[in-house]
């Protein structure tokens, strides 16, 4: 791995008066009336399915590179899912997909947990599940508590496909379990060997210290008692897969939301990557290790075949968003290396150390914004290291975590960071839902269904679809001035596609200045079209607020 590099990042000005959080005249509500505009009643701007063959892009069907921008949305409570249900507190109605597809947003990083798709019957620390002994069949599977919880899961993503917004299910989990103040694995995964469970003062994420959650994640993780509990954990995720294969506003997996462990390897050292890519791939797929990397040694009851290979025996069309551990959010080093497994898709969280034990907030937005940069260059050398033969130059990368703050200028800094890198994101989070490991900071829409001033920064000019091989693109929230330039792909037929917030940036309309190709949308469009020319080496795209000048 490359040494940190400095780096000092400027903190953007946007010119938006008032406290960070403050509301925005003029932005949409989740009361404003249904959105009907081009991205919805007309061709959607990206057609999947959404392809990872190597290197750093995702592709759609028309052999476009595709930039994905979104939302986490996830209720970490009972019933530990979000879907349509008036006047209840995990209500998703089509109010959110509409104000969302508005915003520009194309993908929903939608949450469920092992919890709410198994939560069998028995307790913590049962002795037939938590005994050491060969992983068998604990028994705790329901097929009709399975059954209902994922057609609740599908009505929410056919409601997201309607307003063109693709989703990524997210296996979340937060400190494994409710009794760690957390969400995740069921009561019957938790094996603590009876250690008392503490309650440590600070930030909910103190509980990851805890030696009863230590001992539980190490159980999970060595798969070393008597229920099996990986083996669970990917027949599970079994079901998932098959009942969303063919789905065609599915993108794909994230296995596990932000793996953890202090239980297996020492805090700044390996960490736990070796044992975390056994858990991705089984000891069958165990063959490549990054130059550097300690020995890879599977805890000997892992499954053959791990939950990757699972998805993907169930799936074999949609990606899996595979993170590395859980420090590697804040920038440190990962060993996590290729997997000879196709459809992969490296899937980065940016968070800052400095932030206020209550909000999340950045504590110093300037420091905040430089380690954020070295995160994201640090994830951006390790990507093209995970190459294997299934996919060449490494898989492709989406930061699908980030923000979770109110400060609008810190998130004008990560924003222009990542467009500078190119890559896609999803914005943490869409609302707050009384998240036991979260604060109302950390949410785009507010209780009232108003938005924050961040939607502003979020809401972007952005390539969606691009019809070659994108050299740059960037955004200027303080002036709404937008630049793409790539090479065409000639071959390609269907156009680039950027789309504009006419609504929130452009009131007064846009001008579309294109070399290289022309304008084959109407003036005005939120879905601004770019056909290339028949020739030539090079396409170029302003968008600049108010009418042309002749």
């Amino acid at each position: 791995m490359a040494a940190a590099l400095v780096v000092t990042v400027p903190i953007v000005a946007l010119g938006v008066a008032g406290p960070a959080s403050a509301v925005v005249a003029g932005l949409p509500t989740l009361r404003s009336p249904s959105f009907s505009g081009a991205s919805v009643s007309g061709a959607p701007a990206v057609i999947g399915p959404i392809r990872s063959p190597g290197g750093p892009f995702l592709y759609d069907s028309q052999g476009r590179v595709v930039f994905l921008h979104g939302v986490d949305a996830v209720y970490k409570r009972k019933p530990f899912e979000l879907y349509t249900d008036p006047a209840k507190p995990w209500n998703f109605s089509a109010s959110d997909a509409s104000l969302m597809a508005r915003l520009g947003f194309d993908v929903v990083r939608l949450g469920m947990t092992w919890s709410g798709l198994e939560p069998g019957k028995a307790n913590a620390n049962d002795p037939a599940i938590c005994d050491p002994g060969k992983p068998t069949n604990p028994h705790q599977l329901n097929l009709t508590t399975l059954d209902r919880y994922l057609t609740h899961l599908k009505q929410t993503v056919d409601l997201l496909g309607r307003y063109h917004i693709f989703t990524i299910l997210d296996m979340h989990q937060d400190v494994y379990n409710q009794a760690f103040d957390g969400e995740g694995a069921p009561s019957w995964a938790v094996c603590t060997n009876h250690v008392a469970m503490t309650d440590p003062p600070g930030r909910w994420s103190g509980e990851y210290s805890t030696t009863a959650a230590r001992v539980a994640f190490g159980h999970f993780w060595n798969n070393d008692v008597r229920g099996d509990l990986q083996g669970q954990y990917d027949q599970v995720w079994g079901y998932v897969a098959k009942a969303f294969r063919g789905d065609a506003w599915v993108i794909g997996y994230d296995p596990f939301n932000e793996p953890y462990s202090t239980s297996l390897v020492p805090y700044r050292g390996e960490h736990f990557d070796a044992q975390l890519q056994c858990f991705y791939t089984g000891t069958k797929y165990i063959k490549i290790q990054l130059t550097g990397a300690p020995t890879l040694h599977c805890p000997r009851n892992d499954p053959a075949s791990g939950v990757v290979p699972t998805i993907l025996a169930n799936d074999p069309s949609h990606l899996v968003f595979d993170e590395p551990d859980n420090y590697g959010t804040s920038g440190y080093v990962t060993f996590l290396g290729p997997m000879r497994l196709r459809n992969l898709v490296y899937n980065v969280h940016l968070y800052c150390g400095a932030r206020s034990p209550v909000t999340g907030n950045p504590t110093n937005v300037s420091l905040c914004a430089s380690q954020a940069a070295r995160s994201l260059g640090k994830r951006h050398r390790d990507r093209p290291e995970m190459a294997s033969h299934t996919q060449p130059g490494g898989p492709a990368w989406l930061v699908t975590e980030f923000g979770a703050t109110s400060s609008a200028a810190y998130l004008a800094s990560v924003t222009a960071l990542m467009d500078d890198e190119q890559v896609g994101w999803i914005y943490w989070s869409w609302k707050y839902y009384g998240d036991p490991t979260g604060s109302a900071a950390e949410s785009l829409v507010m209780s009232d269904g108003r938005l924050k001033a961040t939607a502003r920064v979020l809401s972007r000019t952005y390539p969606e679809a691009v019809a070659g091989r994108p050299i740059s693109f960037d955004y200027a929230p303080g002036t709404d001035v937008f630049h793409l330039a790539y090479t065409p792909n000639h071959r390609i037929q269907a156009p680039t596609v950027v789309f504009v917030p006419t609504q929130i940036h452009y009131p007064r309309g846009y001008c579309a200045e294109v070399t290289g190709g022309r304008v084959t949308s109407a003036a005005g469009s939120d879905l601004l079209e770019v056909t290339n020319a028949r020739t030539g080496r090079l396409v170029t795209v302003t968008v600049e607020p108010g009418a042309c000048t002749p």
